[in-house]
């Protein structure tokens, strides 16, 4: 029975480091079902799932740390059950943008899991043109919803909570 593990490594971006990784986890017998990758500024973050026999997890397990400990990384591994691909029928782009305050991203995110919506990727920006002026936020989103949510609704909603918020923003559903 083949058996899955999350990985997840912290560091440096340094040349060939993906594919000493990557390289780790093929010698074990295991496969990268899924991975994602960003790099900020110097550093980087990877998280991936990895699949393989009980024994070729034990060998990743193993191996992964001592490659980490050679390329001055941090890793954290955890066993999890059957890995379900991401369904990415219903992806939608969100933006909004208005006065920063605090919590604008707590209510927001709040408000979408009220609707199982997952937010897939968040980029935030906040600007402050000279020192009398508010901050300003700008926030982009990629969110996956599920089949069942009432798009019209949603949207409506989402522009209300906007409002309340004083914000400016619109959904863009993905093709």
């Amino acid at each position: 029975m083949k058996q899955q593990l999350i990985i997840t490594i912290l560091g440096a971006n340094k040349p060939a480091m993906l594919s000493t990784l990557a390289d780790a986890v093929s010698e074990a017998g295991c496969n990268i079902l899924d991975s994602r990758q960003a790099v900020y500024g110097q550093d980087f973050s990877l998280t991936m799932i990895v699949e393989g026999t009980q024994s070729a997890i034990v060998r990743v397990e193993m191996a992964i740390p001592v490659a980490c400990q050679q390329l001055d990384l941090l890793s954290m591994l955890k066993r999890t059950k059957r890995h379900a691909k991401q369904n990415l029928e219903h992806l939608a782009d969100v933006e909004f943008s208005g006065a920063d305050a605090v919590g604008v991203i707590k209510e927001v995110t709040q408000f979408f899991s009220t609707f199982c919506v997952t937010v897939s990727a968040l980029r935030l920006k906040t600007l402050q043109t000279s020192l009398d002026d508010d901050a300003q936020v700008k926030c982009k989103m990629v969110v996956s919803m599920p089949h069942n949510v009432d798009l019209v609704d949603f949207e409506c909603q989402f522009h209300s909570l906007l409002s309340t918020l004083h914000l400016n923003g619109a959904i863009k559903q993905k093709n």
